[in-house]
């Protein structure tokens, strides 16, 4: 490589040779989350066709859990809050229902499409 290298006001031509250095390969990347909860990220998914479950619509953070299994909910009610990118985000109810089991818990990190909530059949 040429390089033109001015020293006190004399240009001088250069030949540089450069070694390159092998680059590390990339491992896993995890973006932390800045929320008080730990952030373990998860793939769960919920299977094709299931009609019973509530999956995440955002990656995020579980910061509130407001049912438990057993309740009756009503179509718009609250069942819990997400946090992402310092956003909270309210998963509502699809339509009115009874909630079979809560499958997150506080603080706990959950990726798009993760099941949240399962419907009594």
């Amino acid at each position: 490589m040429k390089l033109k290298v001015t020293v006190n006001g004399s240009v001088y031509d250069v030949d540089v040779e450069v070694e390159e250095e092998p680059r590390p390969p990339l491992g896993a990347i995890l973006v932390g989350s800045t929320s008080s909860y730990g952030a373990i990220p998860t793939a769960a998914k919920a299977p094709a066709g299931s009609s019973n479950v509530l999956t995440a619509t955002i990656a995020g953070t579980v910061v509130n859990v407001l049912v438990a299994e057993g309740d009756q909910v009503e179509a718009g009610a609250t069942l819990l809050i997400l946090e992402a990118m310092k956003m909270e985000t309210e998963v509502t109810a699809p339509a009115d229902g009874t909630v079979a089991a809560v499958a997150v818990e506080l603080g706990q990190a959950v990726q798009n499409g993760q099941v949240l909530i399962e419907w009594a059949a």
